[in-house]
């Protein structure tokens, strides 16, 4: 994409509102605008984020054996009348009446209407285990909606149902959920420490919050550091016995757990790290709460009804994107992991309009492929094409200009470390393609 052709309005200065470094790096870089109070416009570049770390959290739900639908945004609130939740939300629950007077609701969450759609369409325990999920923008009334995407009031999730006969295929689920978000947060160039999480009223001992950690997040928290270097699990059977797989994990930092007694944490002397951290997902088991009050079970292998076990996973797809800023990022600006960048290079040109720097830009341009490359082509000064580059973050940045061509060279910056390099033509190509 050719720069002085792509819709990128970047801003000089920080907007008053911004107060995290996420907010006013998104807003500054031209990811997106605000509309309303806690409700954004993503413009192309943060569209392109969110598109990226979308797919790759549908890919790791795939591969994890759950199946993809889309529920609808608009809820009927009988459903949630049922359950019993419609009076007890609320006023996060933005609520609707159509001209036919009947009840509606602009989602916050979905396990009435996802336990609606099991109990409509599945009679036999021949079809457990089931996970369902869909990738959908939800809505919650945010008393004070601040931080740019961290807290709004519209945002994308992933959420995903399981439904099983038992407690024991239940946990089988829950730990396919584990596994499978300890390598979707691994790919979007994420540290991500899952913590032992209440369960509320819900009961049971199955709940995890995931935490990235950033120097700037929103609550610390504290764990043992063989969290920090533990390598995330590859190949993974999902249909074989996982629970060594998590209780490798969680087995680190069960005997502190929240390190809210300070005789746990005491125990885990010089092995504990104390940090700030962001909550990008949730895990855990809903038991019966849902499949009780709305009726849905299935024919057991005894021919009597059984009602199910159901499990709720969650992503914050949209907090994503302010997540990952706000864990990688430095003085000039935001610095994209390569999974989830919106190009792959930004290639400058330091003198348009100079006729070899114009060639061999477009040379470049071509064979690296325009749907990977940002390509300054702008009438602009350098220090000015020099700073938007770092201040939108792509990996790698290609400069080209007269002297460096007079010398058969072009230089070659990584953004992540800074490092600067000069290098002939083919040799950036043989770094950057494939």
């Amino acid at each position: 994409m050719r720069l002085s052709r792509y819709f990128l309005p970047t801003l000089k200065e920080t907007p008053a509102e911004a107060q995290i470094v996420s907010h006013r790096l998104m807003l500054r870089a031209g990811l997106m605008r605000q509309h309303a109070a806690g409700i954004y416009t993503w413009l192309p570049l943060g569209f392109a984020v969110l598109k990226r770390i979308e797919q790759i959290v549908r890919e790791e739900q795939n591969r994890a054996g759950a199946q993809e639908l889309l529920m609808s945004t608009i809820q009927s609130a009988d459903l949630w009348r049922e359950s019993g939740r419609y009076d007890d939300y609320g006023k996060e629950m933005l609520r609707i009446r159509d001209r036919h007077e009947r009840d509606l609701l602009y989602g916050p969450t979905n396990e009435e209407v996802i336990t609606d759609v099991f109990r409509g369409c599945v009679r036999s325990y021949k079809d457990l285990p089931l996970n369902l999920y869909h990738i959908q923008w939800k809505f919650r009334d945010e008393v004070r909606p601040r931080f740019g995407v961290m807290r709004g009031r519209e945002f994308l999730m992933k959420d995903a149902y399981s439904f099983d006969l038992d407690l024991d295929s239940a946990r089988h689920s829950y730990n396919q959920m584990f596994v499978a978000y300890l390598r979707t947060f691994a790919r979007l160039g994420l540290k991500a420490i899952p913590l032992r999480a209440e369960t509320g009223p819900i009961g049971g001992d199955l709940s995890h919050e995931f935490i990235v950690l950033a120097d700037t997040g929103e609550s610390e928290v504290e764990c043992h550091g063989a969290l920090l270097e533990k390598a995330v699990p590859e190949g993974v059977d999902y249909d074989g016995d996982l629970q060594p797989v998590v209780d490798a994990w969680t087995g680190l930092y069960a005997a502190a757990d929240e390190m809210r007694d300070a005789a746990a944490a005491d125990a885990l002397g010089d092995t504990l790290v104390r940090a700030r951290g962001i909550e990008v997902g949730h895990i855990f088991h809903l038991g019966k709460k849902y499949s009780e009050a709305m009726g849905a079970t299935v024919t057991g292998p005894d021919g009597e009804p059984v009602t199910v076990t159901m499990g709720c996973y969650g992503i914050g797809v949209s907090r994503l994107v302010g997540a990952i800023i706000e864990a990688s990022h430095d003085e000039h600006g935001i610095i994209w992991p390569a999974s989830v960048a919106p190009f792959h290079v930004g290639l400058i040109n330091l003198k348009t309009g100079d006729a070899a720097t114009d060639a061999a830009c477009a040379t470049l341009y071509e064979r690296l492929g325009p749907d990977r490359v940002l390509y300054d082509d702008r009438d602009e000064r350098a220090g000015a094409k020099f700073a938007d580059m770092d201040l939108i973050g792509l990996p790698w940045q290609v400069i080209v200009g007269p002297k460096g061509l007079a010398k058969g060279v072009v230089e070659l910056k990584d953004r992540a470390s800074g490092a600067r390099e000069e290098v002939s033509t083919e040799s950036a190509l043989a770094r950057l393609v494939g």
